[in-house]
């Protein structure tokens, strides 16, 4: 199989054929390393490239899971692999990997998936475009001179591009949403504590982020959820499975739902018309569909709520600063670390236990009033970006005349709906209905209540359905023009 034939396809059918023995665990590799060659120079998604230790995967043996056999890409940040490289996107990180698989890997690869390397994130994934100093800029699929978004810019760019079919991401105030939503994937960030963080620390971002990855299909992402979700033994909390597996929750046709909409981030931040136009599409789509479209929104503190997220971001950011600093034998400094990332370092340094609880109350604050909200409501739909992708520079991480504040409000700018559902930990999923009049893809966001993915796998399998966007992919073929222009 080559890869023009294996990139037509998502994880769920590429498995059905190895099952059928139609084509090999190698062969599938082979495809995905000749994308790599071929597209990996123009977009710049793919870091390390594993062709010796996805060869000795495959021959150690696979595990029969739902996806044997399928390539599969880990983002440099969190799902760290035993003996991978994790660079988090920094200079100052640099060299560094990790003695073991956290949990989390241990579920992918008990999948049956096959690692084939690791995608690219901004430093320290604090940035909604990929594009750091040490590899340079990721580049969207579908227009090059353009950002794929970010954290998760790396993964998305590569399964926009069919490298892989399905890649790892996380999402600490958008960073699956987002990308996924300027890339046209489906990526859903699941509900806190439905994906394991262990063994090294309880919760990512003290909750804010969410481990799991981006896919081109509603199906592949249900299958994925049912074998890595649930009980993380010793972790502070989890949530258990749901009795009725979320591929047969997506087969089934929603009842009538109560669905609020808005076109207004909490934070005011503008919202470009295309955008807009295509939340309306889609509000008329949903009432087509037989739901009870309402424009409704909860009444959020949003300037409180992102000083709470500075906080927490700047804490977490220190500490694991600190960790990598005594491993490492490293001093941070301006001369390895992004002029942002230094900036929130140095907020970080005067941060107090008091200014970190306050920051909990806040967010429970947002919290309660979400879920008071959506007592009321079954679902809330936004857009999943306010804005087209930017052009590559645009959302610079490396400007030293932003302080810690000012980079933050100029990231939640660009991407204003996506970051409450970190802070309430509700699930929430991108889908890509919206299509700009350029043909660049606008993803729309659908949240549900706590716990409720089966509500949001319902909706996504019926628009899905109804709204076709398997066979919506960037041109391949001018992609590979490129890169012999190049």
């Amino acid at each position: 199989m080559n890869f023009n034939e294996y990139s037509k396809f998502d994880a769920t059918d590429l498995a059905s054929l190895v099952n059928a023995g139609e084509v090999s665990p190698k062969e599938l590799v082979q495809a995905a390393f000749e994308g790599i060659e071929k597209l990996n120079p123009v977009i710049n998604a793919v870091v390390s490239v594993l062709p010796k230790e996805s060869i000795q995967e495959i021959e150690a043996g696979l595990p029969e899971g739902p996806f044997t056999g399928v390539p599969f890409l880990i983002k440099e940040s969190s799902a760290q692999a035993k003996g991978i490289p994790v660079q988090l996107g920094s200079r100052f990180a640099q060299g560094m990997s990790t003695p073991q698989d956290t949990n989390l890997m241990a579920r992918f690869r008990r999948t049956g998936l096959v690692t084939v390397g690791t995608s690219t994130t901004p430093e320290f994934a604090f940035n909604f475009s990929t594009e750091s100093v040490l590899y340079g800029p990721t580049r969207n699929p579908w227009n090059p001179t353009l950002s794929s978004g970010g954290s998760s810019g790396g993964a998305c760019a590569s399964v926009a591009a069919g490298i892989v079919p399905i890649a790892h991401a996380n999402d600490g105030a958008g960073s699956i949403r987002q990308p996924a939503a300027v890339n046209g994937l489906v990526g859903l960030k699941p509900t806190r504590g439905r994906i394991p963080n262990g063994p090294h620390r309880p919760e990512i971002l003290n909750g804010l982020g969410n481990e799991f990855a981006v896919t081109r299909t509603v199906r592949d992402a249900a299958a994925l959820l049912d074998s890595i979700g649930g009980a993380d033994p010793g972790a502070r909390n989890w949530v258990e499975n749901p009795a009725i597996f979320y591929l047969n929750e997506m087969k089934k046709r929603p009842k009538k739902l109560r669905i609020a909409w808005t076109d207004k981030p909490w934070n005011n931040a503008p919202v470009e018309e295309e955008c807009k136009q295509a939340l309306y599409k889609t509000v008329q789509v949903c009432e087509d569909l037989g739901h009870e479209l309402v424009e409704a929104s909860p009444v959020i503190n949003a300037e409180q709520q992102l000083l709470a997220t500075l906080r927490i971001w700047s804490a977490n950011l220190g500490h694991s600063m600190e960790k990598i600093k005594a491993g490492l034998n490293r001093i941070p400094s301006t001369k390895n670390l992004e002029a942002s990332n230094w900036a929130i370092y140095q907020y970080g340094q005067n941060l107090t236990a008091y200014d970190l609880l306050e920051a909990f109350e806040i967010n429970n604050s947002v919290s309660r009033t979400a879920g008071q909200f959506f007592t009321e409501y079954d679902l809330l739909l936004t857009p999943a970006i306010a804005q087209l992708p930017w052009p590559i520079g645009k959302l610079n991480a490396n400007d030293p005349s932003l302080d810690a504040e000012q980079w933050i409000e100029r990231m939640m700018a660009y991407s204003p709906f996506t970051n409450l559902f970190n802070t309430t930990g509700q699930p929430a999923i991108s889908l890509p209905l919206g299509w700009s009049s350029e043909g660049l893809p606008i993803g729309m966001q659908f949240a549900a209540r706590f716990g409720d993915e089966a509500t949001l796998f319902q909706i996504a399998g019926q628009l899905e359905e109804a709204q076709p966007w398997k066979d919506r992919k960037p041109n391949l073929n001018q992609l590979q023009h490129k890169v012999v222009e190049g």
